[in-house]
Order: C-alpha cells, then structure tokens, then sequence
C-alpha cells in the first residue's frame, strides 16, 4: 500500500474511533436518564395511587356521613 493510502486509512480509523467513543458516551448517558426517567416514574405511579385511595376514603366517608 502506498504512504497516501495508509495515511488516509488511519484517518479513517481515528474518525471512526472517536465517532465510537461519542457514541457510548451517548449511550451512557441515555441510559443514565432512562434510570432516571423509570424512577421518575415509579415515584409518580406511588403518588397517583396514594391520592386515588385518599379520594376513594373521602368518598367512602361522604356516603357513610350521607347515610346517617
């Protein structure tokens, strides 16, 4: 192989190794905020069912009152 196409192989070689490097940090990254975004998650679906039980106890204690 000539000089000129070995120089340009290594260039293509660098490019393509920091083009990898982006792309698992990126990876490490997304994965970090999916983490993120599950426990986000998870904490809503908590709170959603504590007030969904905290209205159906109001609710319950509106009918019993109404019964009385």
């Amino acid at each position: 192989m000539s000089d000129d196409l070995l120089l340009a192989l290594e260039t293509k070689l660098d490019k393509l190794i920091l083009l990898c490097n982006r792309l698992q940090q990126e990876n490490a990254d997304l994965k970090a905020r999916e983490s993120e975004w599950q426990r986000e998650r998870v904490r809503l679906i908590e709170k959603n069912e504590l007030a969904r039980s905290r209205v159906e106890a109001m609710i319950t204690h509106l009918r019993n009152l109404d019964a009385e």
